[in-house]
């Protein structure tokens, strides 16, 4: 890859030095996603699909930016792990594109090395960027006693003072580069996330065995559940596909609504069981 090009796990790490980049970047190719993109003020973004999912969420991002002028690119997840950068450039396989990146020449079935070498050629666009609705809320009516219930579109905006509660994640359940630190920043009770069609070397859940090493219960919801960059979805339509040693612990299962899963959690943490965050 040339300069003209900025590989990394995840979109969230883009900065001032990457714009006007083309960026391979390994998160799922969701709104949220594409939006930190458009942000950064990339030239053109390769993301992953995420197993496309819930009403194609996985890659929603690519119209969304094509709205923009900006081509875009999605990798398919069972090609290259999500959450890894390297490895989308290594092994991944063009599976969508939106019209801007096809009028580049990109075209499913590419490796990314042959869509980054036509996405380079994309003029340079800067467009004004919209505000998404607010990505981080509190779910009020799962909260009890002083037990906290926090839905947020990505995991990468995880407060100190989450430590102890519980975070529904839209973000997909894939360390970044396989770095177990990775899993999340604070030691939370429980973590839901998007499996991401789970994947190549079953990446869009290695953040639990992760977690679990932490003590703190996790587990994921099948991508064509809920749709993946949307917390509150995760929350409202999830049904848990993985779950963690600690979650199987306090009761969580395969099958059941994340709504259900969220609610047997709570009362665990109002109990006095598990080992993250409450004796934090």
């Amino acid at each position: 890859m040339t300069e003209d090009c900025v590989v990394l796990d995840t979109v969230t790490k883009l900065g001032p030095g990457d714009r006007g980049r083309v960026a391979v970047c390994a998160s799922h190719g969701g709104l949220y996603a594409a939006w930190c993109a458009a942000k950064a003020g990339v030239r053109a973004v390769v993301l992953n699909d995420a197993g496309i999912g819930r009403e194609e969420a996985g890659v929603a991002g690519l119209a969304w930016l094509d709205r923009l002028g900006l081509p875009a690119a999605a990798l398919d997840h069972d090609s290259c792990r999500i959450g890894d950068g390297a490895d989308a450039l290594a092994r991944g396989v063009v599976s969508r594109v939106n019209a801007s990146a096809a009028a580049l020449g990109v075209v499913a079935g590419q490796r990314t090395p042959d869509a980054v070498g036509r996405l380079v050629t994309a003029p340079l666009r800067f467009p004004a960027v919209p505000e998404l609705a607010e990505s981080r809320s509190r779910i009020g009516e799962a909260c009890r006693d002083d037990i906290e219930v926090w839905a947020l579109d990505s995991v990468s905006l995880v407060r100190p003072e989450d430590a102890g509660a519980i975070v529904v994640t839209g973000s997909h359940g894939g360390l970044l580069g396989g770095r177990p630190e990775s899993a999340i920043g604070v030691d939370v009770f429980a973590a839901l996330f998007n499996d991401a069609g789970i994947g190549i070397d079953e990446a869009g859940t290695t953040r639990l065995p992760a977690l679990a090493a932490r003590g703190i219960a996790a587990a994921t919801v099948d991508c064509f559940s809920a749709r993946i960059g949307e917390g509150l979805s995760t929350y409202r339509d999830g049904i848990v596909s993985r779950v963690n040693a600690p979650a199987v612990a306090l009761g969580g299962r395969v099958g059941m609504p994340a709504r259900e899963l969220v609610a047997v959690l709570v009362e665990a943490r109002r109990a006095g069981r598990g080992l993250a965050g409450a004796g934090r």
